[in-house]
């Protein structure tokens, strides 16, 4: 509809689709009326957000209002409208929202861009070595930014087109290869990674969290530090093989840059010393990961341990008290509260799904069908994580995705034999590093893509081979690291 937010045809389609399985299709045997219903509304919610009908924030408050008005959760209209708002009361939302709100300080205090000038300036003599740069710049920064695009697109994806520039690298000019293609498909591909290796590193992380403590009954509950540490080790391999692969498929015509490390310290120049607000935002990380990490009950014991999402409102006031933000600052972080909309509706359709035992049903007829192959677990979720990770080609978006297809997946492999912490830590790499494979994955890649100095053809290249790589050391890897941890 011109002229609005709305678009008219996906929006259509989804409205289509709700009405089709909610009056045209009985329920099957052994899924009652009501969770068929809420299937209805959760598929038309999940197609509205993969046809971009409308802003994700107001197609979840019209997946709100309608699980409220139909009742499907709660015969009551007062126990239907707690049931429709009680996504708002999960913790792992706030956690994000608020983290999102702090990454605001890297802009704002100039501390993101100084991250990623300082490790160019170290490492900068070689192509290769910029690659390098900006992939610890991602990693250094990742723990808390919540928001992936903002860490890709808005932090690191403008440094490394500066970069380019400076070596005469650009697509108005047919000039790409120079440089500028090799950094714009090593940056790209550094996000998914960073993304899979911290619950604060990418807005639907918590969702999984959750998700694995519901099918499991809670017995299985991740924390910050335990996502961390398993992902640690895959994590760094494929963080350090990152450039070296697109070097090989892909190299650059500029092999050494000198003059890299001179522009990046003239940059750094420019800046001066470390202001008053970069200092305080460096103290506040480091609090943020000392007490995520579980440091002081270590030490301390279990007494002293903090709730991860306590620990993300205690940075945001020290931020808020000591000025390097302000309420205006709060106030126009569109995207925080964007998000805390659009996850309280998805967590909370997720939430009764599962309590109303479709997710159960789902996941036993995808368990049925693998059974039937004769295979061991292994080998069965192999054949899980696969499906779920290519099927990425389908969607733009990992948040629908996850909600999508996550705990069916993840339930069916646990019914099949697999161990619960092991298909879980896998399933969520899977859910990160499948952004890797498109132009249209996630946030990040259409302000890469979308800055010339990568072809579709080889965009969609380099993304396989990356999902191969990825997939086969956050399987291989990461498995015997889990083990030796003694996650399974």
């Amino acid at each position: 509809m011109k002229g609005t937010d709305i678009r008219v045809v996906p929006g259509l389609i989804s409205i289509a689709i709700i009405f089709f399985l909610w009056f045209a299709v009985a329920p099957p045997e052994g899924v009652t009326a009501n969770a068929w219903h809420l299937l209805a509304l959760f598929v038309g919610t999940v197609v509205a957000i993969i046809g971009k009908a409308m802003p994700i924030g107001a197609i979840a408050i019209l997946a709100i209002t309608s699980v409220a008005l139909t009742g499907v959760t709660n015969d009551s209209p007062s126990g239907a409208i707690k049931d429709a708002l009680s996504g708002f009361s999960n913790s792992l939302i706030w956690l994000i929202g608020i983290a999102i709100i702090i990454s605001r300080g890297l802009a704002k205090t100039g501390l993101g861009n100084r991250i990623g000038y300082y490790f160019i300036s170290l490492f900068g003599r070689k192509t290769i070595g910029i690659g390098y740069a900006l992939a610890l710049s991602e990693l250094v920064i990742a723990p808390v930014t919540p928001s992936n695009t903002a860490r890709g697109g808005g932090i690191i994806h403008p440094i490394m087109k500066s970069i380019a520039t400076s070596f005469g690298s650009s697509p108005d000019d047919g000039t790409s290869r120079k440089i500028g293609h090799y950094l714009a498909l090593v940056s790209y591909h550094i996000n998914p990674i960073t993304s899979a290796m911290f619950i604060t590193a990418t807005a639907p992380n918590p969702l999984i969290v959750k998700l694995i403590a519901d099918a499991t009954g809670a017995n299985i509950s991740i924390t910050w530090s335990t996502w961390a540490l398993a992902a640690l080790l895959p994590g760094l391999v494929c963080i350090a093989l990152v450039p070296l692969i697109v070097y090989a498929v892909f190299p650059p015509e500029i092999k050494s840059t000198p003059d890299a490390k001179t522009y990046a310290k003239s940059r750094l120049a420019e800046m001066g010393p470390m202001s008053y607000g970069e200092k305080i935002m460096v103290s506040v990380f480091l609090l943020l990961l000392t007490l995520w990490a579980g440091i002081p009950a270590m030490i301390f014991g279990a007494d002293y341990a903090v709730n991860t999402t306590a620990v993300a409102f205690l940075g945001l006031s020290v931020l808020l008290v000591s000025g390097v933000l302000n309420w205006q600052d709060v106030l126009q972080e569109k995207s925080a509260w964007d998000t805390v909309v659009w996850f309280s509706a998805l967590v909370m359709m997720a939430t009764f799904l599962n309590k109303l035992g479709l997710v159960a049903w789902f996941s036993t007829v995808v368990e049925g069908n693998i059974h039937q192959l004769g295979f061991d677990w292994i080998t069965s979720a192999i054949i899980l994580v696969a499906v779920y990770f290519y099927a990425h080609y389908f969607f733009a978006s990992t948040t629908a995705h996850i909600t999508a297809m996550f705990a069916a997946f993840y339930t069916a492999g646990l019914a099949l034999g697999a161990p619960p912490l092991y298909l879980g830590l896998l399933l969520a790499g899977a859910s990160s590093l499948m952004m890797s494979l498109t132009h249209y994955a996630t946030g990040t890649s259409p302000i890469v893509f979308g800055s010339g100095y990568v072809s579709m053809e080889n965009w969609w290249v380099m993304g396989f081979i990356m999902s191969i790589v990825n997939l086969t050391i956050w399987g291989v890897v990461g498995g015997l690291w889990w083990k030796v941890l003694g996650y399974w």
